[in-house]
This record gives structure tokens, C-alpha cells and sequence, in this order.
């Protein structure tokens, strides 16, 4: 039985990626009896105020208009226990109980999954790499995942794209929305070739750093293996691959080019960890294909876990803040302070942050100054907020994080 509508009648309710949604289904074998215990009053489970009031003000009626209007966009929706639904996410913290999909969802229904991930600002060497690297692997029948972001994680789907090949792109927006603006171009190559553009995110849901580390969980899930072309210090690849470490998935590392260079200090800091040397597609068809192809879904300790005790911890301490996250029903929380600017930003990035020493700027004026389209100034802002570097005040403010 189709329970899409009603799987996305609790995210109506109680909000997209609430791990309350978890809470409430432990007392229920389906999305349906959930439905309709809680929209009936005979609820065995206990809820708050904006809860009660939600759930009285949300006809599932909502829901069927809601699918059918993606329908209509080409948009699929999926729930859960629907037969299309990844298996790769269904034992991690917190699963989205939705997804959206624009593609060919089905091609995420094989074994032969990775992940993989770098800096937007990426070397020759290490986009060189990753084309190479991954193309090979798609041509031996693995889908390559990737956050659809500048740099590596482009190089990485269109390695696949370009022979032809799925590639999945996980989103923190609305897989309709146009983000990141400059690689929307290749969106259609990549439907072209069998692959698909998934979210957890409603369609035309706008990109909110908020939302990055939840994608990230995802991301890293999606993959049966995670692999690291270039990373910083503070690059937010090392997250995904504390969480692919954490959640039972082998971590790959690209030697550094440059051992001396700070542009591959997240490779070394991984590789001394524990993370797997990667030459070429051979050292992860072995992590993946003989150790996984048996393997059932619940997670089980990997060699690279046996050997990351330090990232272990990192994962665990990422899955608190997860639950943070979700505590405060979506609402934006202040990221982590740094001194110091990403390495990984634009020249563009950085003059934003330049006119931002001095103190908060309203968006208007900054887009003014800079001479920049509003709409490709809050893509810059976005970014920056994803990497710490500011953080957005009410009424359209901005300013530096210290």
C-alpha cells in the first residue's frame, strides 16, 4: 500500500527532518495508523502544544494536493516504507521519512555506492583525480554520490555523467531550486544519464546552512564507502566523512600533492586517523565490492572504523549536534566561530566578509557596494553562512562571525 501521503502529513506536522516524527512512529506499525490515531484523539502518544494544534490544523487533504502538485512539476515523492526508498538510510540517525526526487531514483538500488567529496577551490591534481578516479569506478557499475557543489563534488557526477552513467546529487534545498547557480547548467546531463537529484527538503525550499549538516548524514550514508579528493583544516568534507565513519562506511583519502600545503591538511589529518590510502579505482572497488556484497544494512564496525577511534568520537559528537539541530524544529543556529577565513571561499566571498569587519550591513547595501545581482549576492551570503564566516540578523541583516 501507498503510504507516501501520509508519511508526508507527519512531516506537515511536526516539520521536515524533526526526529519527533521517529517518536511518534515507535508506537505505530504504519504511517497510516499514525495518521489516524493522532488526527482521532485516541493518540498513545503524548504531544506539546504546537503539536496538538498542528495536527488538528493540517488535513491530510494538504498532503494529497501537495503530491499532486509535484506530480504535476515532475517532482517524485517518496516515503519511508515506500519500495523505492534507499536502503543505505534506513538504519541511520534520524532517516528522512520523506524524499524528493527529480530522476531516476531507482539507480541508488545497488550495493555499489560512493560518496564522494572535496574543497569547492580544488587543485588541478585533485580534480584531475577525481574525474579519473570516478569515471573509472562508474564504468565498473558504481554510482557515484556526490553534494552537487562547486568543485570536487562536480567533478566527481559529471565524471560519471560524461560516460553516460547515474550519478546521485543530494541537495540542501529543493531539488527545483537553482542552487549552486553556476551548476545548474549540468543538470540536464546528469537526468541524461540515468542519475537523480534527491532532498529531504520540501520543493522550493531555499538554501539554509542549517540544512548542510543534515544533508551531510545523508551524503554520507548514501555511499558504501566515502572518499576524500582534497580537503582543508575546516573543510566541511572532514564532517561528512566522520559521519561516514561513524555510521559503519570505509573512508578513502587522496594522497596530499603538496604534504607542506594547507590545502591538503584535512587529507593528512584523515590519512593519519586512519582513513585508506587511495592511488586509484582498484583500492575502492576492494573496499567495496568483496567486503559489501554480502553485507546486510545494519551497521557493523569497518576497518576504518577499528582504526578511528579519534573520528569516532567526531561522529558521535556530529550526531549530537544533529539532534540539536532538530531540537529547535528547524530553526537557524549560530555556526562554529573562526578567526581565521576558509581557504575554500571566493575572491568574491571575501570581499563580503572585507566590508563586513566593520560591523553589520543590510544585504541591500552590500549588494549596492559590491555592484552584485541581489539574488547572486544572498547565493554568496549562503555560502559563507555554510562556512561560518557570517551569520544573518533579522530584517535582512549581516554580519561577520569573530
Amino acid at each position: 500500500m501507498d503510504e507516501t501521503k501520509y508519511w508526508l502529513w507527519l512531516n506537515m506536522v511536526f516539520g521536515t527532518g524533526n526526529h519527533r516524527i521517529w517518536e511518534v512512529m515507535s508506537f505505530y506499525r504504519t504511517a497510516e495508523k499514525a495518521y489516524q490515531s493522532l488526527s482521532s484523539d485516541s493518540s498513545m502518544v503524548s504531544l506539546n502544544e504546537k503539536e496538538s494544534k498542528a495536527v488538528h490544523s493540517v488535513p491530510l487533504h494538504n498532503a494529497e494536493i501537495f503530491l499532486l502538485n509535484c506530480a504535476k512539476r515532475g517532482i517524485g515523492v517518496i516515503g519511508y516504507t515506500d519500495p523505492l526508498y534507499p536502503k543505505q538510510l534506513m538504519h541511520i540517525y534520524n532517516p528522512p521519512s520523506v524524499l524528493y526526487y527529480k530522476g531516476n531514483i531507482s539507480c541508488l538500488q545497488t550495493d555499489l555506492t560512493v560518496t564522494g567529496v572535496g574543497t569547492r577551490k580544488a587543485s588541478p591534481y585533485s580534480l584531475k583525480a577525481a574525474k579519473d578516479i570516478c569515471s573509472e569506478l562508474s564504468m565498473r557499475g558504481v554510482v557515484i554520490i556526490s553534494g552537487f557543489a562547486v568543485g570536487i563534488d562536480l567533478a566527481c557526477s559529471m565524471a560519471a555523467a560524461d560516460i553516460g552513467r547515474p550519478t546521485v546529487c543530494v541537495m540542501g534545498c529543493g531539488v527545483d531550486v537553482d542552487y549552486p547557480r553556476q551548476n545548474f547548467a549540468y543538470r540536464d546531463v546528469i537526468l541524461a544519464a540515468g542519475g537523480v537529484f534527491i532532498s529531504e527538503f520540501p520543493p522550493g525550499t531555499q538554501p539554509n546552512s542549517p540544512n548542510f549538516p543534515k544533508r551531510n548524514r545523508v551524503l554520507a550514508a548514501l555511499g558504501k564507502a566515502t572518499i576524500v579528493f582534497q580537503a582543508g583544516a575546516k573543510s566541511g568534507s572532514l564532517i561528512t566523512a566522520n559521519l561516514a565513519a561513524g555510521q559503519g562506511r570505509e573512508v578513502l583519502c587522496l594522497p596530499p600533492a603538496d604534504i607542506f600545503s594547507g590545502e591538503y591538511s584535512g587529507n593528512i589529518k584523515l590519512l593519519r586517523d586512519g582513513a585508506i590510502s587511495m592511488y586509484d579505482a582498484s583500492d575502492v572497488m576492494e573496499c567495496i565490492s568483496a567486503k559489501y556484497s554480502q553485507l546486510s544494512e545494519q551497521p557493523t564496525v569497518t576497518r576504518a572504523e577499528s582504526h578511528l577511534g579519534e573520528r569516532a568520537d567526531d561522529a558521535a559528537e556530529m550526531t549530537a549536534a544533529l539532534k540539536e539541530l532538530d531540537e529547535i524544529d528547524d530553526e537557524k543556529t549560530d555556526t562554529p566561530m573562526s578567526a581565521e577565513l576558509p581557504q575554500d571561499i571566493s575572491q568574491q566571498q571575501r570581499g563580503i566578509a572585507e566590508m563586513l569587519e566593520n560591523g553589520a550591513l543590510h544585504a541591500d547595501e552590500l549588494a549596492q557596494s559590491l555592484g552584485l545581482d541581489p539574488s547572486e549576492l544572498m547565493t554568496e551570503l549562503t555560502e559563507l553562512e555554510i562556512f561560518g564566516v557570517v551569520r544573518s540578523l533579522p530584517g535582512k541583516m549581516y554580519e561577520l562571525i569573530r
